[in-house]
């Protein structure tokens, strides 16, 4: 079955990973369901079990009639926030992270890689042995574009995530080669016996490269710097790629 996330994507767009809330989340998030469908539980026990015959018919009636409501109600609680559990989905492209909630009515949040500066993964004790934590994903002014709470496989969203930024850094910024040159045609042997020495035609001038505005070399750059101080890419990349660059002004 194709899942809402899936009708959401763009052409060439590829899903790296999945996820959703830990399921102890449901827990935590219904505590006041589960509470009311103990009490529910409870009270249709005594009416059942604990009250004597003798007791007045109308009470056991009030007790079975009033744990059966609470019984209901509390199913119902616990229905929805499992099926809102289920309804996430937390999926991470080779171009944005998308954050789908909702069950009928459906809420679509979308987080482009190439804005993201980075991302703040906070873990308890108990995050960290059972899987889940807190992730913060943050722009390049520092501030949260959107927030992941009890996500399950926390660190494994937030590597996969950076992963697919760096690519796409390194697709963005690289900078093709020239195309290259056909060799030109062997000479023709000449039938006749040779009066003068053939005259060979020179090469043809390479393609000259696209100029580029001083904003965008900067930009270029900036964006450089930006990777050679990370090490996504050399210093001696860095000085190549900055010649190119320098060279198209």
């Amino acid at each position: 079955m194709t899942r809402y996330a899936d009708r959401l994507l763009a052409d060439g767009e590829r899903v790296a990973l999945r996820g959703r809330q830990h399921l102890l989340a449901t827990f935590i998030e219904g505590r006041i369901a589960w509470g009311i469908f103990i009490a529910a539980f409870v009270l249709v026990m005594l009416a059942g079990f604990a009250l004597s015959p003798s007791e007045p018919t109308l009470l056991r009636d009030i007790f079975s009639w009033l744990g059966l409501a609470l019984l209901l109600i509390g199913l119902a609680w616990l229905t929805q926030i499992y099926l809102s559990w289920y309804s996430q989905d937390y999926v991470i492209t080779n171009r944005r992270v998308m954050k789908v909630e909702g069950i009928l009515k459906k809420r679509s949040a979308d987080s482009s890689l190439e804005k993201i500066n980075d991302a703040v993964l906070e873990q308890s004790v108990f995050g960290r042995m059972l899987g889940y934590g807190d992730l913060d994903i943050l722009t390049a002014n520092e501030q949260s574009v959107d927030r992941y709470r009890m996500l399950s496989q926390a660190q494994q969203f937030k590597r996969t995530m950076l992963d697919e930024k760096h690519r796409l850094e390194q697709e963005a910024f690289q900078i093709p080669a020239p195309p290259l040159r056909a060799s030109p045609p062997p000479p023709l042997e000449p039938v006749a016996p040779p009066v003068a020495a053939p005259v060979v035609a020179p090469p043809p001038a390479a393609p000259a490269a696209r100029t580029m505005s001083s904003e965008e070399i900067t930009n270029a750059l900036g964006d450089l710097a930006d990777l050679r101080d990370r090490g996504a890419i050399t210093p001696e990349d860095y000085e190549a790629k900055k010649r190119d660059l320098l060279e198209r002004l």
